[in-house]
Formats: structure tokens, sequence, C-alpha cells
């Protein structure tokens, strides 16, 4: 179960719930994997929903590790994500969402 007071999300892998999490280490390697200049860039791209496939696959990897499920994208993509891309795409926001909101802003969701 994932505890949204610690930035978790859950995302259904295989049929098996997963927690996603950016922590540091995850941020740093998100940063690392994507091709823009920051994170902020990518962040932009996913509230505009401009984001591109390899944003969504480096953010759920990224969260999938963060949350203490060590894949690779490569292992990532050979997996059936339940619910398909738009699952997906709807974790990895509200995952961004979590990590980068405070408290207060998050409670009205």
């Amino acid at each position: 179960m994932a505890n949204p007071f610690r930035g978790e999300v859950v995302l259904s892998v295989d049929g098996e719930a997963r927690v996603m999490r950016l922590t540091l280490g995850a941020l740093a390697e998100l940063e690392a994997r994507l091709e823009s200049q920051s994170l902020l860039e990518m962040i932009g791209r996913f509230e505009a929903g401009t984001f591109r496939v390899r944003d969504l696959v480096c953010l759920v990897t990224a969260g999938l590790n963060g949350g203490g499920w060590r894949i690779s994208e490569a292992e990532l993509l050979e997996r059936q994500i339940d619910g398909g891309p738009l699952a997906a795409a709807e974790a990895a926001a509200r995952l961004l969402k979590l990590t980068f909101s405070l408290p207060d802003e998050e409670a009205g969701d």
C-alpha cells in the first residue's frame, strides 16, 4: 500500500502492485537518463500533456527503483503494466505531483 505523504504511488505490473517513489537517488537516476536539459523541462511536458514515451519509461523506471523494485528500462518494457500506457501515465503524473508539491497542495485532491 502506498503512502502519499511519502510521495508513494502504486502501479500494477504483471498483476502485482508495485510502489513507486522518487527518492533523491531515483531523481538523480532520472535526470541522468533524460534527454532534456532539466527535470523541470520534463515536468513541464507532463503538465502540458506533451511528454514523450521515453519520458514515461524513464520516470516509471526511476519511480519503481526508488520504491525498492530494481528494474531496468529494458526489463520494464517487457512487462505488462495493468491498465496500459494510460494507467502508467496517470501514475507517473501523480508521482510527480506528490514529489514536487507541498502536503497542503495535495490535500485538496
